[in-house]
């Protein structure tokens, strides 16, 4: 699995807004996509004070869905680390019977491991490898970049996959950085970071992800407001920066999610009715009170997004998330729920990424 100029890695949480997501896109969108999938923590039930579910019954259903909304396309999969310490019914690790799962499907799935992955999950993704994986991810962190042993350390981890350098996939996810400006500031130090890597030649593909979308949106102002797509600003102004020959890493960001879930009280919680449309350097937002208590405020949001400038409307066609706004605005939809208006914003985002990365492939 090579990557393209106009790759894009939308780093996923599986959660049902982000695999429906997924689902919807565009088959032109679709085939420029490979996400990176993490199996993501349980959540836990404040009403009964326990977790939702067992690992068994919440992994149980991941490779049928993984088939139905995405397919026999590629992707790597990783596993919170909570799920990578829990055990399927028998003591099967999570590895094990995922990729055995999908290696009877012969999807293209590769497993992901960090640094850090404890030593049973580095051999479950070594047993998924053996089994026909096509190569495996590492993901690294900015603490990972600013260590002078990562090099040695991703070599030592290869060893124990048995992939090659040559077959591994390097994710350098940022998460959420405290800042990226000034754009030229962290540019400078990412690219020392990256530089004491060696050389980027050696690894199959080379990823750069992370995002700038808030971890709460109680500071995004009600009515129209606007978010500052800061990652994806700079990674431009890191190719910029980038010196003559160096290799291009591709992009990837969170979409429109940030990658913390915080565990909160449904009983107690009355998030806004709101819409988060992408633009070419922003989000533009337009948020209302509690969706709950009034689900009918979205069709005047979906109203707006149609016709106030300030959100670059891009028409019905041009994603299934600005069908599903049209629809909503005209009557001819309901008003949802809040996990379909993520998705519809998801999937504008990413068919809007697509957009840009081919633009920016293309040259000037």
């Amino acid at each position: 699995m090579i990557l393209g100029r106009a790759s894009y890695v939308p780093v996923l949480r599986w959660r049902q807004a982000e695999y429906q997501a997924l689902h919807r896109l565009a088959p032109a969108v679709r085939k420029r996509v490979v996400p990176s999938i993490t199996i993501p923590q349980i959540e836990y039930d404040f009403e009964h004070e326990r977790m939702k579910y067992t690992v068994q019954k919440f992994v149980e259903p991941f490779v049928r869905r993984y088939l139905q909304k995405w397919g026999f396309r590629p992707a790597w999969i990783a596993l919170h680390e909570t799920i990578a310490q829990g055990r399927m019914d028998g003591g099967v690790h999570v590895f094990d019977d995922v990729f055995d799962g999908l290696r009877r499907s012969r999807t293209r799935a590769l497993p992901a491991v960090r640094l850090s992955e404890d030593s049973d999950t580095v051999a479950a993704a070594a047993r998924a490898v053996r089994g026909g994986a096509d190569g495996a991810g590492v993901i690294l962190n900015l603490e990972d970049l600013a260590s002078p042993s990562t090099r040695d350390e991703v070599e030592a981890l290869g060893v124990e996959l048995g992939v090659r350098l040559d077959g591994l996939d390097l994710v350098i996810d940022l998460g959420a950085p405290a800042t990226y400006e000034p754009y030229s500031d962290f540019a400078a130090a990412l690219l020392y970071w990256i530089e004491g890597l060696g050389s980027l030649e050696s690894f199959r593909n080379v990823v750069l992800a992370g995002t700038a979308i808030p971890r709460s949106f109680k500071g995004v102002g009600r009515g129209n407001d606007e978010i500052p797509r800061h990652d994806w600003m700079f990674y431009r102004a890191l190719l910029r920066e980038m010196p003559e020959g160096m290799r291009r890493p591709t992009y990837g960001d969170y979409t429109i999610v940030h990658p913390d879930l915080v565990a909160r009280d449904p009983r107690t919680m009355k998030p806004a009715a709101k819409l988060v449309y992408t633009k070419p350097e922003s989000w533009a937002t337009r948020k209302g009170g509690s969706f709950r208590d009034n689900r009918g405020q979205m069709r005047g949001h979906c109203v707006c997004v149609m016709r106030d400038s300030h959100f670059e409307y891009r028409g019905s066609a041009y994603s299934e998330g600005d069908h599903r706004i049209m629809t909503c605005a005209t009557g001819m939809e309901g008003t949802g729920s809040l996990g379909r208006w993520k998705d519809a914003g998801m999937t504008h985002h990413m068919t809007m990424v697509v957009e840009g990365l081919a633009k920016l492939a293309a040259g000037p």
